[in-house]
């Protein structure tokens, strides 16, 4: 069996890592962890970090400008620009508008604080209500996530893919949506039923939907995401950064120097 003690690693699986290697650590470049089995991991007396959180302020201005452009009507602006045509319309604003954030943690809580400096009234789902940001107004626990859909003019998706989030929004959720919400997935396409979405898109049970990641990437040509007008679909690029290497490279120093000094409980962003 090959030694390899210390793995930092982007985009591979755990079983190209494990299998076969004496892995003593993993520090994955990504936020997200569901390639991983953290109950395998732990068996095998793995330990495994992420760089969650160096994506937070990229993903929170992604979702700013994005929410922007769908009340100041720009993406209908640039059609008519297409045509040449000098047409007046009344745009929105988001002051005094809803957010529903389901998941609070490091990207939540900063498109929380980016939300609420606009005047949005921020209403966040996270399973630990005993830490909560500031920006958050109202907090809800996961039973109490219907309750957030009906109120929530914006539904912002910023919480991880598990087997409790598979398939979260489906039918149901955007049932308890309001026909002019805008649903906002900005973490994993899995977590919505892309089906579901499209029909609720289709027969007007939504209002729009701004998705930066899909069920399959990338989204097939085919797909009728791409020709719907109240739909913008960003290549998963909300966590972009000429900063990324900078706020990774952090996270990467700090966790060496303590994995290889014995400070385990150091680590940031430890999964196991």
């Amino acid at each position: 069996m090959e030694t390899v003690p210390i793995v930092i690693e982007h985009r591979l699986d755990q079983a190209t890592l494990v299998e076969g290697t004496a892995v003593e650590w993993i520090q994955s470049l990504s936020s997200g962890y569901d390639r991983y089995d953290p109950d395998t991991l732990e068996d095998q007396g793995v330990t495994l970090t992420t760089v969650s959180g160096v994506h937070a302020e990229p993903v929170a201005q992604h979702v700013l400008g994005s929410i922007l452009a769908f009340e100041r009507g720009l993406f209908r602006a640039h059609r008519q620009g297409a045509d040449a045509a000098w047409r007046r319309f009344a745009p929105e604003e988001v002051t005094g508008k809803t957010a529903g954030i389901v998941g609070v943690g490091a990207i939540g809580g900063r498109i929380a604080e980016r939300l609420s400096a606009l005047g949005m009234s921020v209403l966040g789902v996270k399973r630990d209500l005993e830490n909560v940001p500031s920006a958050v107004d109202e907090a809800y626990a996961p039973g109490d996530l219907h309750t957030v859909l009906g109120r929530a003019d914006y539904v912002v998706v910023a919480c991880p893919l598990t087997a409790d989030t598979r398939g979260l929004f489906d039918r149901t959720a955007f049932d308890s949506m309001s026909p002019d919400a805008v649903f906002v997935n900005i973490a994993r396409g899995a977590i919505a039923d892309q089906d579901d979405l499209i029909a609720a898109l289709q027969t007007g049970e939504l209002g729009g939907a701004i998705l930066d990641v899909t069920a399959d990437e990338p989204l097939a040509p085919t797909s009728p995401l791409w020709s719907l007008e109240n739909v913008l679909v960003t290549p998963h690029m909300a966590g972009g950064s000429p900063l990324f290497a900078e706020r990774v490279g952090a996270v990467v120093e700090h966790n060496y120097r303590a994995f290889t000094e014995g400070r385990l409980d150091d680590l940031r962003n430890r999964v196991v």
